[in-house]
């Protein structure tokens, strides 16, 4: 999943809780909330595997220089 499916589910999270906050459905409103969690977990996941990727490229970077 990338970065735009994650910011939209994150939105769509936050417009859950909203609806059900204002209407009063606390089932829709945790809905809400457990959508954004996912999409912050799945953001962290993508965040580390580009660092880890990224200092994977370093490693490879300072053999092939020498």
């Amino acid at each position: 999943m990338g970065d735009i499916e994650n910011k939209a589910e994150d939105l769509g999270g936050k417009a859950k809780e909203a609806f059900g906050n204002v209407t009063g459905n606390e089932e829709m409103e945790n809905e809400g909330k457990a959508d954004q969690v996912k999409a912050d977990v799945k953001e962290a996941i993508s965040d580390a595997g580009e660092k880890i990727k990224e200092g994977a490229d370093k490693i490879l970077g300072a053999f092939k220089d020498k």
